[in-house]
């Protein structure tokens, strides 16, 4: 039997009269590739924020590789093992792209580059393993800026794996990208899930990137778990095409 390495219970988290989750119970197993969908305003980006820390639920519970993470501030939860990349940024535009990924490598390895003393060897070899993963390496002297969109979306998530995490958050991983931009990254994304065992969690408003890469897809809507199966089980379900998937013209 799978082992499951995330568990909410009774998730709730509301605003003013706005019900962002309501009573959600989800669970992925250790090693999943899935997909959250739904329309805008569903409790997409609030669900992510829930499980980072950076909301607090009104009630529920969040269970993390067997220790109950809930309420649990966002910098403990990222040291757990739950990274985030794609929907908020991590870059420091000015500095350049080895020096962004190894200040995240610094932070997990509760360092800093401290004024009286940079440690300069610290984290390189982290740096450059995390950096020739996401196929950086050459361009790691360049300034974070000036890198083309696709390339912005393969540093965050090299930043996202300097913090070593076992459970990878992906908000919207291919938005504004080019269709080959798009493939790259997903088959970054599926060669970490594959070869390396990392458990990943993604939103996406493209449903061909979804249907393509997602063993199993939970579809949100007001805040509530509406359907939850393969992406062929999604694809045809009558329930999935009038909430969400009709609007798109499958």
């Amino acid at each position: 039997m799978t082992q499951k390495i995330l568990g909410v219970t009774g998730l709730n988290k509301h605003f003013g009269g706005v019900k962002a989750t309501h009573d959600v119970d989800f669970e992925i197993a250790r090693g999943a590739k899935e997909a959250i969908i739904g329309p805008n305003g569903a409790g997409k980006s609030t669900f992510f924020n829930l499980l980072t820390g950076y909301f607090q639920p009104d009630s529920g519970t969040i269970v993390f590789n067997g220790a109950d993470v809930t309420g649990w501030a966002p910098h403990r939860i990222a040291k757990a093992g739950i990274s985030r990349a794609f929907q908020i940024s991590n870059i420091f535009h000015r500095m350049n792209v080895f020096e962004n990924v190894r200040t995240a490598v610094h932070a997990e390895m509760g360092r800093s580059l401290g004024i009286f003393g940079r440690a300069d060897r610290i984290g390189i070899d982290e740096t450059e393993k995390a950096l020739e993963l996401c196929g950086l390496l050459d361009k790691g002297a360049m300034t974070a800026g000036e890198l083309s969109q696709g390339d912005k979306k393969k540093l965050e998530l090299a930043i996202a794996l300097a913090g070593k995490p076992k459970l990878l958050l992906l908000d919207e991983p291919t938005a504004g990208m080019s269709l080959e931009e798009t493939q790259a990254t997903m088959a970054l994304v599926d060669r970490l899930n594959a070869d390396f065992g990392l458990t990943v969690l993604f939103t996406e408003h493209d449903m061909s990137v979804v249907f393509d890469h997602a063993r199993k897809v939970t579809l949100l809507h007001r805040g509530e778990i509406i359907m939850r199966g393969t992406p062929d089980e999604v694809r045809a379900s009558e329930t999935a095409q009038k909430i969400y998937l009709g609007e798109l013209h499958l």
